[in-house]
């Protein structure tokens, strides 16, 4: 079966940039670009997930396609097999190194996202044709917002909107994120729903531009698709706030937009200017993807196992930075090595033709 080297190459600039913003040398001083909205708005760092969504419904057309799209009995076991293994993986991340109090361990978060989004997302993909997948996402986004609207005023504040009411009412207010100040949860129950959308775009524009020989054309019809669906995300932001933290209708469209924009780049640059070379550092990135971000995570949580002076290594890897550079451009630079290192790795397995999948 034919592979799109530009996919890859996407794949590859996604695990990337997850590792970049999610490991700073510390959290008190991150370049803006770098950080999450607070709230209402986009910054390039909230263009990461819908991008690993992306590329999950990505992978899924190549890997149905073998089968022809055909669902069966062992392929249903397979798909909701593999989406709890990646829920369960990321619940041991959440109370990993197991110390913790179970009364205070989060229940939901990226991994667990990815599980569920990836079992509803293969079950329509397999079960309807182009038509129906395009008709059940629109479903979806507009079902969303009616669903949100629901609580009446404050539907998309912080402390009224319905994820925040159902995460408490299932999970619990001790299993839930606490970052934003009070109990809400970025990676909630509800707002997963549209995130099922995100993981079919990825799948339909890969079938899209499988069936499109001329790359040129390609690059074209991403750019338009690109342009379009940004216009359309930014008009439903008058009535629909994008927010990456509630997942918002209007988020899913213009950051699919973001995701085709990128997309087209790398179809130009390997596919028409054959600029390979260059992007092969990203290849390698994207050959191990899920094992490379858990790893990721499991090793910085690892460091508090090891103490130096009166902090851990962490902390000693980030000060001997903060030394020699300004404060935020050595946290910066701490996550750009652990990028490196972890490229490294990648190659490393990439070399001995070593891929892990779960």
């Amino acid at each position: 079966m034919q592979r799109y080297i530009a996919l890859d190459a996407f794949r590859g600039l996604t695990i990337a940039l997850m590792i970049l913003v999610n490991t700073p040398g510390t959290w008190s001083h991150v370049y803006a670009p770098l950080l999450h909205a607070k709230w209402h708005g986009l910054t390039p760092t909230d263009l990461v997930f819908p991008f690993f969504m992306f590329i999950v419904g990505s992978a899924m057309f190549f890997a149905f396609k073998k089968v022809d799209f055909q669902l069966d009995a062992p392929l249903a076991f397979k798909v909701i097999k593999r989406g709890f293994l990646i829920f369960l993986i990321g619940f041991l991340l959440n109370i990993y190194p197991f110390t913790g109090d179970p009364d205070t361990w989060r229940i939901m978060g990226v991994l667990q996202r990815i599980g569920i989004a990836y079992i509803f997302a293969a079950f329509i993909v397999l079960l309807f044709r182009q038509r129906g997948v395009l008709i059940t996402s629109a479903l979806i986004l507009v079902g969303y917002h009616f669903l949100l609207m629901t609580v009446g005023e404050g539907a998309y504040t912080l402390e009224s909107n319905l994820v925040r009411q159902v995460d408490i009412a299932v999970l619990g207010a001790n299993h839930i994120y606490g970052g934003f100040g009070v109990p809400f949860d970025p990676e909630g129950l509800v707002s997963t729903i549209p995130a099922i959308v995100s993981a079919l775009f990825g799948f339909e524009i890969t079938r899209f531009i499988s069936q499109i020989n001329d790359k040129r054309d390609s690059m074209i019809k991403l750019i338009q698709l690109g342009f379009l669906a940004l216009i359309a995300g930014l008009a439903l932001d008058f009535v629909i706030p994008i927010n990456k933290a509630l997942w918002t209708s209007s988020y899913v469209i213009y950051t699919a937009g973001y995701a085709c924009l990128t997309l087209a780049v790398f179809v130009y640059l390997i596919d028409i200017k054959k600029y390979e070379k260059p992007v092969k550092p990203l290849l390698v990135y994207g050959t191990n993807p899920l094992f490379i971000y858990v790893l990721s995570w499991v090793w910085v949580a690892s460091y508090n196992f090891f103490p130096v002076g009166d902090g851990t290594i962490h902390h000693f890897m980030f000060n001997s930075l903060a030394i020699v550079f300004p404060e935020k451009f050595a946290s910066f630079l701490f996550a750009f090595l652990h990028v490196v290192f972890f490229w490294w790795c990648s190659k490393w397995l990439y070399e001995r033709n070593i891929f892990i999948k779960i």
